[in-house]
């Protein structure tokens, strides 16, 4: 569950965070690396974390979205924002990873790597490695209306060939909310949450092989998260919404 952490963790968590913006993203990505955060409003080690998230959410590089978990519900104040389905996609990553606990607040990069979400240097540490990586899909979107057709092909031939179970997900997010929060762990504070995921659908699955082209309505804020089967590697994401 939550750790603690004081005025200490939120100066580093902001520090770490700021150190992000003399990151230069690798040449060769177009596309924004997803950072998860599993967080909580009913936990006291979240808001640094949040805070970090929050901060990210300004850059171009980088798709940070915040899944509020359930699971401290039950301890003094439910999470405005909480879905189990959040809760589910987290403990997918334990049962892929062979873990056997879940916790906030916790930061998933890519699909692939994990700290503690108010760790910021540990994370900017993985966000770089990850910009280092070249893409492996190219992902191609025209707007028409309230709709946007996005075009799903393989980046380079070269590079082999793709994993044949790829689930092709949207996720809608808020993008900004303050919160009064009067019970629980974190009685008393007004928090400002960022790029909240408000509904996750799941579009399509791909094979990797031939182009796919698919259909969809975003809404405002969005975005498409492409990732191998059984919670693997994030291999592409884009921001779609129509007010991004």
């Amino acid at each position: 569950m939550g750790r603690p952490l004081g005025k200490t963790g939120l100066a580093a968590a902001i520090a770490g965070a700021a150190l992000l913006g003399t990151a230069a993203m690798a040449e060769e990505r177009t596309q924004p690396v997803v950072l998860e955060l599993f967080t909580s409003q009913g936990c006291s080690s979240c808001p640094p974390a949040d805070a970090m998230l929050a901060h990210m959410a300004g850059r171009d590089d980088v798709l940070p979205l915040a899944f509020h978990v359930d699971y401290w519900d039950y301890l003094g104040w439910a999470d405005s924002f909480s879905d189990p389905a959040f809760t589910h996609r987290q403990k997918g990553y334990a049962r892929k990873w062979g873990e056997r606990m879940v916790y906030t607040p916790q930061a998933v990069i890519g699909g692939v790597d994990s700290t503690i979400g108010s760790r910021s240097l540990e994370v900017a540490d993985f966000l770089m490695a990850h910009w280092s990586v070249p893409e492996r899909i190219d992902i191609d979107t025209h707007r028409r209306g309230e709709t946007v057709e996005i075009t799903l092909s393989p980046h380079d031939a070269a590079a082999g060939p793709l994993p044949r179970d790829i689930a092709v997900h949207l996720a809608r997010y808020d993008p900004i909310e303050r919160v009064s929060i009067p019970q629980g762990e974190n009685a008393g504070l007004e928090i400002d949450y960022a790029n909240i995921v408000t509904d996750w659908e799941h579009l399509a699955e791909w094979d990797g092989t031939a182009p796919m082209t698919l259909s969809v309505r975003p809404g405002d804020h969005a975005a498409l998260i492409v990732q191998q089967g059984g919670q693997g590697p994030i291999l592409g994401a884009q921001r779609i919404g129509l007010a991004e």
